[in-house]
């Protein structure tokens, strides 16, 4: 199967799950970022020359999906149903 249509399967399940377009963006990148540094051995300076990034923007991000944060209200009123 074809990158593309891998893609618009994943985008029709996302959209079936009401899945918000900034939450869909935010993840990938997440995802492809720890994908990189796993790829890099966690090398900071390899995983941002290999994602086309300045490391200190990668610092920063990575240092942002470390922090907790609290699920969106949608989440939290779709849970308690």
């Amino acid at each position: 199967m074809q990158l593309r249509d891998q893609m618009e399967n994943l985008i029709e399940e996302m959209l079936d799950g009401q899945i918000l377009l900034n939450e869909a963006m935010a993840e990938f990148e997440k995802l492809y970022i720890q994908k990189a540094l796993k790829r890099c051995d966690k090398h900071l300076s390899n995983t941002a020359e290999t994602l086309g990034i300045h490391r200190n923007t990668l610092s920063k991000r990575v240092a942002a999906y470390q922090t907790p944060t609290k699920p969106p209200k949608r989440l939290i009123a779709r849970r308690s149903r």
